[in-house]
């Protein structure tokens, strides 16, 4: 084959790399991997009772590939992260995402501003620490105004966000997380209008209140990223029940999903036992998928 071929296919596959997710997931053949949300561990991480170095030990014990680091406690201090970055590597743990707070629903002005600045700081950050995602929320819609004009703002800060996280190679995932993206059709509508391969939707599966499993579908196409709760709301109100995992990873690896299933455990029991009990049964579940 010529150089000149090899270069034309090249630069197809590097455009085919950057294309958004809804436009070839399903036609894809899955690739799953497990790893465990840092939110799992919040009462520990809060107490400093468990450090983020320990995740990634945990990481190593419980078999998973990745670790989500919800960085509510994180110190972003290159002198912390850097030696995090080095620890996880060492360990052949991938830092792969980081979960942190943004209020997007804000129209032009020094609170819009304030927003944009800090998305831009934890891209600096992900990119630190070798992340590839940010798990971002669309904030609550304020009163008086329409859900309508509320994703209209979303989209307008993530249309500039992206720019900045693109140039960082930082994808942003648009989590499904109450307020303005509490329905599959309006966090789609958002992500089709930014129309950008850096933003998709970062898919928790116990966050909708209700019609969990058709919503989750709804999303599938535009998954960049997911979240896998223990409890789910399947039917047409809110009451919770255990999700369905098997139903769910199949659900994923049918729509030719790649990539994580970050465990994020919110339910009563201690985490230090569920966790790695619940790690257990997912990494099983992923295991025959692959098979």
């Amino acid at each position: 084959m010529l150089r000149r071929e090899l270069f034309q296919l090249a630069a197809a596959g590097t455009l085919a790399s950057l294309a958004p997710a809804q436009t070839s997931s399903a036609s894809k053949k899955a690739r799953l991997r497990t790893a465990i949300c840092a939110y799992s561990f919040r009462k520990d991480l809060a107490s400093k009772s468990m450090s983020y170095e320990d995740l990634v030990r945990l990481a190593v014990d419980l078999n998973v590939d990745g670790l989500d680091l919800t960085v509510y406690w994180l110190d972003t201090a290159d002198a912390t992260l850097l030696p995090l970055r080095r620890l996880a590597y060492r360990n052949a743990v991938e830092i792969y995402s980081i979960s942190v707070r943004t209020e997007m629903c804000k129209p032009a002005g020094a609170e819009r501003d304030k927003e944009i600045a800090g998305l831009h700081k934890w891209v600096d950050v992900a990119e630190k620490l070798g992340a590839g995602h940010i798990r971002v929320f669309g904030g609550k819609v304020p009163p008086g105004v329409t859900t309508e004009q509320a994703s209209q703002w979303v989209t307008e800060i993530l249309k500039t966000g992206s720019e900045y996280s693109g140039s960082k190679g930082v994808i942003l995932g648009l989590e499904n997380h109450g307020g303005i993206t509490e329905k599959a059709d309006t966090i789609i509508k958002i992500v089709k209008a930014v129309d950008s391969p850096w933003v998709g939707i970062n898919l928790d599966t116990g966050n909708f209140n209700r019609n969990a499993y058709q919503q989750i579908e709804q999303c599938l196409p535009y998954a960049v990223n997911s979240q896998f709760k223990v409890e789910i709301r399947p039917g047409n109100d809110d009451r919770q029940v255990h999700a369905d995992w098997p139903k769910l990873v199949n659900m994923f690896a049918d729509s030719g999903y790649r990539g994580y299933f970050a465990l994020e455990y919110e339910a009563k029991e201690d985490a230090k036992v569920a966790v790695p009990r619940l790690t257990r049964e997912l990494n099983n579940l992923v295991a025959k998928t692959r098979a």
